[in-house]
């Protein structure tokens, strides 16, 4: 291969950490020579602001350094022209998986609960990073507007990049995450009535580039409102993960979030028991909360669903939990051996043991 081959091929490693494919197959590469032992790469951002430049230049200089013949790397960054952002729009936008396709190899998980404070957001952050560990594409849509809580959960402090009419969602723990949250310049109120609600989540599903996903996790508002209307609206293939703790009232009302299936027509895959047991010291269990609300509350869902909807996991009550969600990294990710992170982990590898594949799918056949 000649020179500038070499260093293209080099190159083909450094992931553009918003889009998640290589720079080169992104023609952010504009040139890449030798001048003597130095390698002169010169890389165009998508936006002259792009808040990662420095990990893009980083990344670049790490790849093309340990080359034979290489003393010296130069990194030169410049910014797409207008015709080349629009070419780079129209590539990606051809790539989009259409979620709401019936077709669509992407599994679409909407993670429900009747009221609020049985931790849906954060089993829900921790499913996701649980997730993506395991080698999956996974993106989170934080689809609680009024109460967004996933950025701080997920230790997101930046904004999302936008090329023109295309976001670029922020990544992290190996997840595409986005947020109304991010585009607020405060922790202010969203004020908002259900048709600016479906507007918002319209756009995420269809402004925002997730690129080809495995999962696509929502965080669902409590309740049976707007929200959760639109999902099943947009998103008609996708699955409901309901979420409570063992307290019959928790338990009373979750059972309006997962009966909601009989009119959306989407399918409860399982039930979530939240905060099951604290263990103690001396190794017994004290039920702060009660016991059996997560079996009983599966039982009687299938019995009105007329199918299976299995009480997937009961979560213990751990202060590593708490911990996690307050620092932004989840606790699979932070103490993976604790009960807490084994009972996640072992969740979201129940979610995800059904393969994606084309099964039951139509195929456009021609002769």
């Amino acid at each position: 291969m000649s020179t500038p081959e070499i260093l293209k091929q080099a190159l083909s490693t450094v992931i553009d950490p918003e889009l998640r494919r290589p720079i080169t197959e992104l023609n952010m590469v504009e040139s890449a020579t030798m001048d003597g032992g130095t390698a002169v790469v010169k890389v165009l951002l998508t936006i002259a602001g792009c808040p990662l430049r420095s990990t893009i230049e980083a990344d670049v200089h790490r790849a093309v350094a340990g080359l034979d013949g290489v003393d010296a790397v130069q990194v030169q960054l410049g910014v797409m022209s207008p015709e080349q952002r629009q070419a780079l729009r129209d590539s990606l936008a051809s790539r989009r998986t259409p979620f709401s396709d019936p077709q669509s190899l992407t599994r679409v998980i909407a993670v429900a609960s009747g009221k609020g404070g049985v931790g849906k957001s954060s089993i829900t952050v921790n499913l996701a990073a649980a997730m993506a560990t395991q080698g999956l594409k996974v993106g989170l849509i934080d689809a609680d507007v009024h109460g967004f809580s996933i950025p701080a959960l997920m230790g997101i402090t930046q904004n999302p990049t936008r090329v023109d009419d295309m976001i670029l969602p922020p990544v992290a723990h190996g997840v595409k995450v986005i947020s109304i949250g991010m585009f607020l310049d405060s922790n202010q109120p969203v004020i908002w009535r259900g048709p600016m609600l479906h507007r918002a989540l319209e756009q995420f599903l269809s402004d925002v580039y997730f690129g080809d996903l495995d999962i696509l996790l929502l965080d669902l508002p409590p309740g049976t409102g707007d929200i959760a209307i639109s999902v099943s609206q947009l998103l008609p293939n996708s699955e409901l993960l309901v979420i409570t703790t063992p307290q019959s009232t928790a338990t009373q009302v979750a059972e309006r979030a997962g009966t909601i299936a009989l009119q959306t027509k989407q399918k409860v895959i399982g039930v979530v028991e939240n905060m099951s047991f604290l263990r103690l010291p001396d190794g017994s269990r004290m039920e702060i909360f009660g016991s059996g609300g997560g079996q009983i509350l599966s039982t009687s869902l299938a019995g009105q669903l007329g199918y299976p909807t299995p009480l997937m996991a009961q979560i213990p009550l751990e202060e590593t939990l708490r911990s996690g969600s307050d620092s932004g990294v989840p606790v699979v990710l932070t103490a993976p051996d604790s009960a807490v992170g084994q009972a996640l982990t072992e969740l979201a590898a129940q979610l995800t043991r059904r393969p994606r594949g084309l099964s039951g799918k139509s195929l456009p056949l021609s002769l």
